[in-house]
């Protein structure tokens, strides 16, 4: 029963947070835009337009609900629920928190003197939905994969050209990155010995040096990649291209359908922030802040909140990251998004498998991985230049 209640109660903490979360993120991307853009911003609805998120959901929720008659009603309502529900799934394995602590009733004085006494050393709330998943990264990469289903349905069902284009190239482009993006962390499970994302963070927290940013550079870079094509993200977001397709796979979607897209993209978004953090930055850990050993004989609130603290840092530090990307590298053309992925990502992930493979086989140090993985990209970058060098002297000899 009180297993129960815990689940009951992290689920309602994690939809809670996500919710308000992405909410806000889109408040954050707003005023970053405007920063970079040289505007002012949301500054109209509260102080400093604090309250602009609660406004969107209201008119979200007031807004006329249109479905256009020419549309499969049944999968045009179901596209955008399938893009919420997966994403939301996905985040149900991934750990916000040390996985080792958590709250318990006798923590928490004023509420604990109205619960049995059984209770009290049971946990309230533990950093983690669903613990002990040792297949982790591969349920993550199975339901995230499956998100393109609402867009290509969405697509399909609007009955749009516009959208069954935009829909197309969802369904190319995920096929095409998912590759690199599994390749990419099976370097992580090699060093790890594990595929449980638990397991992966406590390896890191020893110090700062195990991380795994310093063993697999290239493979951080590989996974990042993906995961923001995964997610649609600029420069990636050829689905919803404005200047070609209108709005893409969701141009017939409007009110709450529309914001469940929106929102399904933005928990898309902050879960591959807390991937990113949790595979290659150590997780909560922060040499002097929250280390395992600072603790080791306390599991006090305060350290507890310190590594909480620590971890949603890191991980909004990753979303800013992103949403500086926007404004900063154009959207690619559909043909180099497909040629980065075939031509570049894949064979340098498996270039890196290879590599790990052979650390581990022959007990070799691991820290030769990163002068290996820094002169894999700077051949990957020398191949790509003279290969366009060769082209546009083709080009040349053939115009004149």
């Amino acid at each position: 029963m009180i297993e129960l209640i815990t689940t009951l109660i992290t689920i309602g903490a994690v939809l809670g947070g996500t919710l308000g979360t992405c909410s806000y993120l889109i408040y954050v991307e707003r005023k970053l835009s405007a920063f970079m853009q040289d505007r002012v911003g949301p500054n109209r609805v509260g102080p400093y337009g604090l309250f602009q998120p609660l406004a969107d959901g209201l008119k979200f929720l007031l807004k006329e609900d249109i479905i256009p008659d020419h549309v499969n009603k049944v999968m045009f309502l179901i596209a955008p629920t399938i893009s919420v529900f997966t994403t939301l799934l996905a985040f149900s394995v991934v750990p916000f928190g040390d996985v080792n602590t958590s709250f318990k009733w006798q923590d928490l004085p004023i509420i604990s003197s109205f619960v049995p006494e059984s209770w009290q050393t049971a946990d309230v709330l533990r950093f983690l939905v669903a613990p002990n998943v040792d297949i982790g990264i591969v349920f993550i990469f199975a339901i995230t994969s499956l998100a393109v289903y609402g867009i290509i349905l969405g697509g399909w069902a609007s009955n749009n050209k516009y959208s069954a284009l935009g829909s197309l190239r969802a369904s190319a482009q995920v096929v095409s990155y998912e590759i690199p993006l599994g390749m990419s962390v099976l370097g992580i499970a090699l060093m790890a010995g594990t595929l449980n994302l638990e397991s992966v963070m406590g390896k890191q927290t020893s110090s700062i040096f195990a991380w795994n940013i310093w063993y697999q550079p290239l493979a951080c870079l590989i996974f990042f990649t993906a995961a923001l094509a995964e997610s649609n993200r600029m420069p990636f977001d050829l689905p919803e291209c404005e200047q070609e397709l209108v709005g893409g796979y969701h141009t017939e979607y409007s009110a709450l359908k529309f914001a469940l897209f929106f929102l399904g993209e933005y928990t898309h978004v902050v879960t591959v922030s807390f991937l990113t953090v949790i595979l290659f930055f150590g997780g909560w850990h922060l040499p002097f802040i929250a280390e395992a050993n600072l603790d080791a004989n306390s599991t006090s609130i305060l350290m507890i909140l310190v590594k909480l603290g620590v971890l949603m840092l890191k991980v909004f530090l990753v979303i800013v990251f992103i949403m500086l990307l926007r404004w900063t590298i154009p959207r690619f053309r559909f043909d180099q998004l497909m040629g980065l992925a075939w031509k570049v990502m894949i064979p340098l992930s498996m270039a890196n498998v290879v590599v790990v493979m052979t650390i581990k086989q022959f007990g070799i140090s691991q820290w030769w991985l990163l002068p290996i993985s820094l002169a894999l990209f700077g051949a990957a970058g020398a191949i790509g230049v003279a290969t366009k060098q060769a082209e546009l002297n083709q080009r040349s000899v053939t115009t004149h």
